[in-house]
């Protein structure tokens, strides 16, 4: 366990009873006093985010600083407690049928929006839909494709009404599953199965990118939104679970230079430095650690660079794989990262169990003999000019630099560097306007699952080196269909073989992502998976 961090617990496939009830409970021994009493001043948190969130839609957003807030305004039948625990919050009850194909909520009696209106069982069965509709244009929509139905509707061939998602009253929402599921209770913790207003949706398609048409149902309202300056949320008097909520105001500031955020939480200007807020500056890591105050949020994730397998020279396989043996991982965890993460020598996280050995290591010339013969059948005599793209930070530059002297050391290759915005490297990576680019993802389920079927379709919402193969798919396809635990990890096993083989992407560390924080900031959650959480947070005098 990392200082100052809850961990996942280990990954649950039993085949037991799993049906639950309740709510999540405030933990805590320390009970701050209402900052709403006669008298005393309002109780704010000072943040801070790199960049101007995509957009506050949950079923269409899929940028970090947008899940953050989207997470304070909105909430799903799940969610974490202080300890980390997976609990119920619109939903009061769950039930499951014994194979995980079907799954049952109930919903609590006492929920609204944000503007007042009653929320029901028909506002999740509403969003489902409405994200599985092609034309939402939901970047997730495939994690929707555990329903009945769902994939098909997705893709034009199909309807909604055929969709396994159903509401049987106002207070009961039922899930029709194509596959036993066990982790399906973890995906309803995810924006994409969020209820949503669907008058305020109807009624302007631009709902979204503003504070006063923002309805939502979580434990914060948006105030205001001054786009890519300040974002403020107060206390939402309508919450479901209102007396859990400590704080009367968040006050978030749009920082896209991480030295100019650290500094202003040195400053006393901010509560929070690094993770999930920001990035913290290689430069201050040591004397961090040093001084005894660096934390590491330990979540499963991992970085990568990413091949645009649709064009030259990238779309041979021995040059991907010349360029992934290349990497001295641990020169740059070492020297840039500084968190003492492991590298990364296959693509799903070890604590997710498919093999910790990993399926390839680096070998310089094993990568040498790679590009030549790689040029070779693409007919090139001369290597050309190739571009790394990278989201501006000083962590990700100096990465970016470190890379690019290691391909030129070792394969004696030409790498230019590119930075771009966080907006347009989002669009540059989701478009496939790109050589190489950078790429981080966090798990949003504990399951392998998670990390491997995003490559099962070329036109996927997250599959960005835009590649494919039949094996593979039949594979992701087999596992969602297999119920021995034993076997299906067999099957995933195999699929990551394929992927570590192709080399469609490089992985080059697991995650782990560091931080300081204001001692007087208390029952902050760092999601187990990654993200910010508001709702218990409060700050002692």
């Amino acid at each position: 366990m990392k200082k100052g961090i809850a961990l996942l617990a280990s990954l649950a496939l039993g085949f037991g009873l799993l049906a639950g009830c309740g709510a999540p409970g405030q933990t805590s021994s320390e009970q701050p006093s209402a900052s709403t009493e006669k008298g005393t001043e309002p109780m704010v948190l000072h943040w801070s985010i790199n960049s101007e969130p995509s957009s506050l839609d949950p079923g269409v957003a899929t940028d970090a600083d947008s899940f953050d807030m989207i997470y304070a305004c909105f909430e799903g039948l799940t969610n974490y407690d202080t300890n980390g625990q997976l609990v119920n919050a619109q939903a009061e009850s769950f039930e499951n049928s014994p194979d995980f194909t079907q799954f049952t909520f109930k919903l609590r009696k006492d929920l609204k929006w944000s503007n007042g209106d009653p929320l029901t069982a028909h506002d999740f069965e509403y969003a489902i839909k409405r994200n599985l509709d092609p034309k939402t244009a939901s970047g997730y929509a495939y994690q929707l494709y555990y329903l009945k139905g769902g994939e098909e509707y997705n893709t034009g061939k199909g309807k909604a009404e055929d969709v396994g998602v159903k509401a049987l009253d106002d207070y009961t929402i039922q899930f029709d599953l194509k596959a036993p599921t066990p982790f399906f209770r973890e995906l309803t913790f995810f924006p994409t199965l969020f209820p949503l207003h669907q008058k305020t949706i109807e009624a302007n398609p631009q709902w979204a990118a503003e504070a006063k048409t923002i309805v939502g149902n979580g434990p914060f309202i948006m105030d205001s939104w001054e786009h890519k300056n300040k974002i403020v949320f107060v206390k939402n008097p309508n919450y479901w679970d209102k007396d859990h909520v400590k704080l009367d105001r968040i006050e978030i500031t749009m920082i896209d230079d991480n030295n100019t955020a650290f500094s202003m939480f040195e400053n006393g200007d901010l509560d929070w430095g690094g993770y999930p807020a920001s990035t913290l500056p290689p430069d201050a890591i040591q004397a961090l650690k040093d001084q005894d105050r660096l934390m590491v949020a330990d979540n499963p994730g991992t970085q990568s660079v990413v091949f645009n397998t649709e064009k030259p020279p990238f779309n041979n396989k021995k040059i991907r794989q010349a360029f992934a043996y290349a990497i001295n991982r641990q020169e740059i965890i070492d020297n840039i990262l500084q968190t003492g993460v492991p590298a990364a020598y296959g693509w799903v996280p070890v604590s997710m169990g498919l093999n910790p050995d990993g399926y390839f290591k680096e070998d310089q010339e094993k990568a040498k003999q790679l590009l030549a013969e790689g040029m070779k059948e693409l007919g090139l005599s001369k290597f050309p000019t190739v571009t790394y793209t990278y989201d501006t930070t000083e962590v990700n530059r100096k990465m970016a630099e470190a890379l690019q002297d290691q391909w030129r050391k070792t394969l004696g290759v030409t790498v230019n560097l590119e930075t771009a915005e966080t907006k347009v490297y989002q669009e540059r990576r989701s478009q496939g306007n790109f050589d190489m680019i950078r790429f981080q993802w966090g798990a949003d389920f504990n399951d392998p699952i998670n990390f491997l079927e995003m490559f099962r379709d070329k036109d996927g919402g997250n599959n960005h080196p835009n590649w494919e193969n039949p094996q593979f798919k039949q594979l992701i396809d087999q596992s969602y269909h297999e119920t021995d635990l034993d076997k299906r990890k067999d099957i995933l096993k195999q699929a990551e073989t394929i992927l570590m083989d192709e080399m469609p992407l490089a992985p080059i560390n697991f995650r782990g992502n560091p931080y300081v924080k204001n001692d007087k900031v208390k029952d902050f959650i760092i999601f187990p998976l990654g993200g910010a959480y508001f709702k218990y947070a409060y700050i002692t005098e």
